[in-house]
């Protein structure tokens, strides 16, 4: 009889391996493949990935699931879907996404951070339609006026430039992690406007669509969030491998059933104390989990009755080292301070 663990693709151990070549196909309705050829430079695992983790490449690598979280997170990846994670500041909700990136070897994290301002089209592409005008204008005033139509229209990909989500939609072979992060932050329409993009994994680019009969090959080049130039035919920009989307919510409004039910979601309980040490260790280092047990274990009683932040709790670690022993406690006191106080 095979062990229950036999299916998972991403297993929290920490070490970079190939099983996402192990995903089965999709279901047929989340199926994305045949769109198009690869974009152009398109990138491989070519030990690239690891690079451009940065600073979270350590905090991945000591990320430690448990069991219902990771199999939520192994739903998400089979089925094609959006992984909602709710849960208090500090719980784990953005480093769940590097942590999958880097043991998946997917790359750099696109990451959409939301404001009460964001819009869709943020997360898609900017058209930087001044500039373009500026250079026209600039163009019109030199003494040599010969660009053609096909050169002008040509010219219209460097001015845009695909956001997060927009990059995360390009084709390749292996999906991208997005990372959209606070969507309870967004205004009331974002997370519907959202739904049609995460459905059918594709948007339109109007600057370009309607220019595309004149473009070389029906193909202009844009910039992507990663600062590489990529191919758009047709104006349009369609995913073959859906990207493992991430939404992090603090759970400080609800949101509509529609975009609920395209999404899985993964409640993330408060940390205790195993978390909340590799947490510490991840940024300090193991003689700060050590030294700062204690608080850990005061943090952890707090938080029955209080929310805090584990960003706090790293605060009151870092600081309180540098702090004299007599003042230590007293200074922890004073940075974590309960978040939802009266006012």
């Amino acid at each position: 009889m095979s062990e229950p663990s036999e299916w998972l693709i991403y297993r929290g151990a920490g070490e970079p391996h190939e099983g996402i070549e192990q995903l089965p196909p999709p279901p047929p309705w989340r199926d994305f493949a045949g769109r198009g050829a690869p974009a152009p430079g398109e990138q491989d695992g070519d030990g690239s990935a690891d690079r451009r983790l940065g600073g979270y490449r350590h905090i991945a690598e000591l990320h430690r699931p448990g069991a219902e979280e990771l199999e939520m997170i192994n739903a998400a990846l089979y089925l094609r879907r959006p992984l909602l994670v709710t849960g208090s500041p500090g719980a784990g909700k953005s480093t769940l996404a590097h942590s999958v990136a880097h043991e998946l070897g997917l790359g750099r994290v696109l990451r959409w951070p939301i404001v009460s301002r964001s819009e869709l089209q943020d997360g898609l592409y900017h058209y930087d339609a001044i500039a373009r005008l500026q250079d026209v204008q600039i163009a019109a005033h030199g003494a040599a006026a010969g660009a053609t139509g096909a050169e002008s229209a040509e010219s219209v990909g460097s001015y845009i430039r695909l956001g997060p989500l927009g990059t995360a939609l390009l084709p390749s072979d292996r999906p991208r992690v997005l990372l959209i992060d606070e969507l309870d932050k967004s205004d009331i329409d974002l997370p519907n406007d959202l739904l049609n993009v995460l459905e059918e994994g594709e948007f339109g680019i109007p600057e370009l669509e309607r220019i595309a009969d004149r473009l070389p090959g029906g193909e202009a080049e844009v910039l992507d969030d990663d600062g590489n130039k990529v191919k758009v035919r047709g104006g349009r920009v369609q995913c073959r491998a859906f990207p493992f989307v991430v939404l992090t919510s603090n759970g400080e409004r609800d949101f509509p059933a529609p975009l609920m039910r395209r999404c899985i979601h993964l409640e993330l309980g408060r940390p205790d104390h195993q978390r909340l040490a590799t947490f510490v260790r991840a940024h300090l280092g193991d003689e700060a989990a050590r030294s700062g047990d204690d608080l850990i274990a005061h943090f952890l009683e707090r938080s029955r009755s209080e929310l805090l932040a584990t960003d706090q709790l790293l605060n009151a670690i870092y600081l309180t080292d540098a702090a004299a022993p007599a003042g230590r406690d007293r200074l922890a006191d004073l940075l974590i301070q309960r978040l939802d106080r009266p006012r």
